[in-house]
């Protein structure tokens, strides 16, 4: 795992300052402080920070081809690079490091883009054409690891992150209001959009080709669901066929991400997907294994029973943090720090608590679960749609809406008052059951209430410059030829795993102390297979991920693998304000700061912070406005009014200099 960046003149100029390629470096050290590499050619610098994880003594960056007319930088892990290796030896080429990486530069001087359809793992890369004078960006499928770029005149400039980005004497961070309504609907922004003017995240799935001057940008994987027929199809074939094909799926998935020369960990969060592939580690891979979990201080948040369960059923060594709401808020500007974007949720911070352990115990690799959720309909945002849809048939009907009490049977709505907040809530657009939003829209629009905090600069800003169908999520052409589910999970994979897990509470949670995650339940192949599974095989009645249930039955405890799933959340409103923390908070809150930075309601926020003060439990709506406001200040500061890029790379780091400036001449 590793941080890239680089400079690209589009037009005949002089050569990138290597000043500035390290100071971009030095920005994301965190991503990889263990080697640095940088590569100087006619017009074109790129730059790599290494978390040596494979091939510790020869893999430093960056790496060339045989004749050295190639060159690449690369962040991440190409799993299969054993057997594509081999491979690539049959065919004649010629390594000189044990690397994936390199594997990567010959595969892709075989086949040039297509390469990336053979790759199996998790990429952000850029690659250098010295012939042809052109540089070749990709990300992974889904977007495990990220990739940004932006153009400055003629200048194209490329990071793992942001900040790298800025750290550019030309580049600055100016708010895009467009994309920070967006963050206030969906939890995020949509692809390509970041935050910031100009700024522009590489899409899951797409590569870039800048070439003479242009810059071409391309689809080589999108998320596909089966139709109808193909669908009635898939329902013939036997479901022990479905268990068994995915088991064996899973647990290659799982193996193959043990490919390291350092110990890999695994995360155990007391639900069924990190059990199960924890469970695989232990009986098919190393005797030994450790694992680690978040353990609340909050009962209302904590888990760590199940945890302990597992872990002993398992026989790991299992390591726990602690998070207090205290601690929570006190890292909470860290962690704004690192995921670059307003958030609306705590849940990031927990995990930015976790790394560091993990960090602490001299790991730099875990496998996770994330993944199995969207891809086999493991939220209750699926189930509600199902029951909405149910509802929809008959919507004067007084027994229907009370199915949604088997989602959430802590709420007393329901059986107490008649339902009447529930069925207002979820009775929205109830036979609206046509429009491609329709699981998704409760959430949003609710989501989207967090807008009344904004300024009125801010609002006639997002309406002037958002374009009507700008704004919203992008449908594939097949879209409306999917059943109700695919198209409830092609946004929630679109959207919340790819621009919010992944990235916020992921790859930036793991990297900030230099972890790197690995998903075996994101396994092109595992992807693939789920997305041509019957809908009931995923969703049974209202019983979430049958399949993989009746997968991992033989390797869990009763208890785990029958558990219903429990949402991944942490608390809020005490994270801020307690005596640890309700400085920097207040200060962040206070009506000047909040008019100074002009992008919300001065006397909204006061409210809100009033009910604070009077004692009065904040609803939904308002603690996500609450953190959307905090961490929204927050960016502002860190990025916008008082960015500070990091010194440049030193001659006390271990920095590889390929200097090939003019050689072409």
């Amino acid at each position: 795992m590793c941080g890239i960046a680089g400079i690209l003149s589009l037009a005949e100029g002089l050569p990138p300052d290597e000043a500035i390629l390290r100071r971009m470096l030095a920005t994301i050290r965190h991503r990889g402080p263990d080697q640095f590499g940088l590569y100087l050619g006619e017009g074109v610098a790129l730059g790599n920070a290494r978390l040596s994880i494979i091939d510790l003594g020869g893999g430093q960056q960056p790496i060339a081809n045989e004749d050295e007319t190639l060159w690449i930088v690369f962040n991440g892990e190409v799993f299969n690079y054993v057997e594509l290796r081999a491979d690539l030896e049959a065919r004649g080429h010629r390594f000189r490091t044990h690397s994936d990486t390199e594997v990567i530069l010959h595969l892709f001087e075989e086949y040039g883009p297509e390469c990336l359809a053979r790759m199996n793992g998790q990429w952000a890369i850029a690659i250098w054409d010295e012939r042809k004078r052109s540089l070749f960006l990709a990300r992974d499928r889904v977007g495990v690891r990220p990739l940004f770029y932006t153009q400055i005149g003629n200048t194209l400039l490329f990071g793992s992150e942001i900040k790298a980005i800025l750290a550019h004497p030309q580049a600055k961070a100016e708010w895009d209001p467009a994309a920070l309504d967006q963050v206030f609907t969906y939890w995020s922004t949509l692809s390509p959009r970041s935050c910031f003017r100009g700024i522009v995240d590489l899409p899951p799935g797409h590569y870039l080709l800048a070439q003479d001057g242009k810059i071409e940008v391309a689809a080589y994987w999108l998320i596909q669901f089966p139709n109808a027929d193909q669908e009635k199809e898939a329902r013939r074939r036997p479901v022990g066929e479905y268990v068994e094909e995915l088991r064996q799926l899973l647990i290659d998935a799982t193996l193959i991400r043990l490919r390291a020369d350092v110990p890999v960990g695994a995360y155990l969060s007391g639900g069924l997907d990190s059990s199960t592939t924890a469970a695989i580690v232990r009986k098919f891979g190393p005797s030994h294994l450790d694992t680690f979990s978040i353990a609340f201080s909050d009962p209302k948040f904590d888990e760590s029973e199940y945890q302990r369960r597992m872990a002993r059923f398992l026989g790991t060594e299992h390591q726990v943090v602690y998070a207090t709401h205290a601690e929570i808020g006190e890292v909470f500007p860290e962690v704004v720090w690192h995921t670059e974007t307003p958030i609306l949720r705590t849940a990031p911070a927990p995990m930015f608590l976790l790394s560091r352990l993990v960090r602490d115990r001299k790991y730099k690799v875990v496998l996770t679960g994330e993944g199995a959720d969207e891809f086999l309909a493991g939220y209750d945002i699926f189930k509600e749609a199902r029951v909405r849809r149910f509802w929809a048939h008959a919507p004067e009907s007084a027994w229907r809406p009370l199915l949604l009490k088997r989602l959430y049977p802590d709420i007393g709505d329901l059986a107490s008052t008649g339902g009447s907040y529930l069925k207002a809530f979820f009775g929205a657009g109830l036979t609206e059951v046509d429009s491609a939003d329709y699981s998704h829209a409760v959430r949003w629009r609710n989501t989207r209430r967090t807008t009344r905090l904004f300024s009125e600069a801010l609002k006639e800003a997002v309406e002037k410059e958002r374009p009507p169908a700008d704004g919203q999520p992008a449908l594939p052409p097949d879209f409306h030829r999917w059943g109700p589910l695919q198209r409830a999970q092609h946004l929630e994979i679109s959207i919340f795993l790819s621009q919010y897990l992944l990235s916020s509470q992921g790859d930036r949670m793991g990297m900030a102390h230099s972890i790197e995650g690995r998903f075996p339940f994101l396994d092109y192949r595992v992807m693939e297979f789920c997305n041509r599974l019957p809908a009931r095989l995923k969703l049974r009645g209202l019983t979430e991920k049958y399949l993989l249930r009746e997968v991992a039955r033989p390797w869990l405890p009763p208890e785990i693998w029958s558990r219903g799933k429990r949402p991944y959340r942490a608390p809020i409103q005490k994270s801020f304000f307690n005596p640890t923390c309700e400085g920097y908070v207040r200060e962040l809150l206070a009506p000047q700061a909040i008019s100074q930075g002009g992008l919300f309601k001065a006397a909204a926020v006061a409210q809100l912070v009033d009910k604070v003060d009077r004692g009065t439990p904040l609803g939904e709506t308002d603690n996500m406005a609450l953190v959307g406001v905090i961490s929204t200040q927050l960016v502002h500061r860190q990025f916008v009014t008082h960015f500070r890029p990091a010194p440049p790379l030193s001659e006390a780091d271990d920095v590889k200099v390929v200097n090939r400036q003019w050689r072409l001449r």
